[in-house]
């Protein structure tokens, strides 16, 4: 049990039983984090931030959201979802340049947070990534495990029985191959960061050339009747009968989560000041492209009522006879979806690795090996948990919590934005978010309308988790705290 003690403006936690005040909204120092992050290997440049960015960015997002999006929520106008998403992950990626500018450190928002908002807020932004990052990796694991059972198992003649396709939700036991390519990533992200990027590089551009051919072949067989109505009376809601586009935009923010990792790899970067900017802004860029002209291709070839399969690129060749051209998604698919738990994976480790490192998880995760210069253990943790929930979980449930997450950091860290510009004792040479403070505030706001505009059970099930964080903070994370522990 605790009891507030507010002196003035500055809450104090007074605990029975320890003998000192607990400040929980003490701030950390950019220096700490620094001097602790210098036993990560420095060797991201910018292509390699821009690799990695599109390695999480064109995944699940570019081969199966559009025809879902198109069929439920938007018709062909769900082009205009990814561009009002883009939009908004354009503003936020700014915010998050800015702060790996001015503090190059691993952790992204929870660190962030904890230098700005105070170490409560902080905990709490690392407490929803954390969701966001590990359920990301177990969802793409069960997307990938879909494509290579239905389309490389079946085609080599192989069919794994039910209890090894399925989750026990699904009537089986065990999803095996998402198990098994959530350990093979493990593997390769425990030798280090120079080769998950080489691995990351070769197969972002294998699976974007894959993505370009879709679009240059699929244009010839668009129908311009298929866009009409390009945005569906069906779909009009409020507000201001945009709530169908609102909708698919908050929901399809799943396909842009991959950006924010790259400010948890600061620690790691060449030139942060630089290359983090290079790298984000690059990736939204690249991904905003792709994402509406292969949704302007999909929904010209295949009448957006058809669109509501898993496999819409796949789907949309075989309506159009093209079904040798299916082999050939299916391996951009993979390869993209395999690129994309990469990058997640190493984001979500490296935010274990800064809670274990500040002491608000178990010490044991803040540490770094001396042979690869990577938090074993964080990776190892990580590993476990996103292993269960992939064997156990289907993709549907999982996918239904990611996005709150991800959209409670972008509203704290565009915010963050103005209570970094006065902190006099921060210094930053580096990227600065223009249009000051009118950019921020903007990001923020619309981040907080994509939440509301988030289903219901996603904001409940989130609610929970956060109330969840709060009880870990108060029962374990304030009292091993360094930054409490500090004299």
């Amino acid at each position: 049990m605790y009891e507030a003690i507010i002196y003035y403006s500055q809450p104090i936690i007074n605990f029975k039983g320890v003998d000192t005040h607990m400040d929980i909204f003490k701030k950390e120092s950019v220096s700490t984090y620094i001097k602790a992050d210098q036993r990560l290997s420095k060797s991201l440049n910018a292509r390699d931030l821009v690799g990695l960015g599109i390695g999480a960015v064109i995944g699940t997002g570019i081969f199966i959201l559009p025809g879902h999006e198109a069929a439920s929520h938007a018709g062909p106008a769900v082009a205009v979802a990814f561009l009002l998403a883009a939009i908004v992950s354009g503003m936020v990626g700014m915010a998050y340049a800015e702060f790996s500018s001015a503090m190059p450190i691993a952790g992204s928002a929870y660190s962030f947070g904890s230098v700005v908002y105070g170490e409560l807020i902080g905990w709490i932004l690392g407490w929803a990534l954390i969701l966001e990052y590990f359920l990301a990796v177990s969802a793409e694991a069960t997307g990938f495990a879909a494509y290579f059972n239905n389309n490389i198992l079946s085609a080599l003649g192989i069919n794994l029985p039910k209890a090894l396709q399925s989750s026990p939700m699904e009537g089986g036991v065990i999803n095996i191959t998402a198990v098994a390519i959530v350990l093979i990533i493990t593997a390769i992200i425990l030798q280090g960061t120079n080769l998950s990027k080489r691995v990351e590089n070769w197969a972002v551009v294998i699976k974007v050339a894959i993505i370009i051919i879709f679009i240059l072949v699929g244009i010839f067989y668009v129908k311009a009747d298929n866009y009409v109505p390009f945005y569906p009376k069906e779909f009009h809601s409020i507000p201001f009968g945009m709530g169908g586009i609102s909708t698919a935009a908050a929901t399809v923010f799943f396909a842009f989560i991959g950006f924010d990792a790259l400010a948890a790899n600061s620690a790691e970067t060449i030139n942060p000041g630089k290359n983090v900017v290079r790298g984000i802004i690059g990736t939204v860029i690249i991904a905003v492209v792709l994402y509406i002209s292969f949704s302007l291709v999909l929904t010209g070839i295949v009448n957006y009522k058809q669109l509501n399969v898993d496999d819409p690129a796949a789907f949309a060749l075989e309506i159009i006879h093209l079904t040798a051209w299916n082999k050939l998604i299916t391996v951009g698919a993979l390869i993209g979806i395999f690129t994309a738990m990469v990058t997640m994976f190493i984001g979500g480790s490296r935010l274990v690795y800064a809670l274990g490192r500040d002491g608000l998880l178990p010490k044991t995760m803040g540490k770094v090996t001396s042979k690869h210069a990577v938090p074993r253990n964080a990776i190892i943790i990580a590993a476990i948990v996103q292993a269960i929930f992939a064997g156990l979980v289907p993709l549907t449930q999982l996918a239904s919590l990611i996005n709150a997450g991800t959209l409670i950091a972008f509203t704290f860290i565009s915010f963050g934005i103005i209570k970094l510009r006065h902190r006099k004792d921060i210094k930053n040479d580096g990227f600065k978010m223009p249009l000051y403070p009118f950019l921020p505030i903007l990001a923020g706001v619309f981040s907080i309308f994509f939440i509301i505009m988030l289903p219901d059970i996603t904001k409940i099930s989130v609610g929970i988790w956060i109330v969840i964080g709060f009880v870990v903070y108060f029962t374990y994370g304030v009292h091993h705290s360094k930054l409490q522990n500090e004299r």
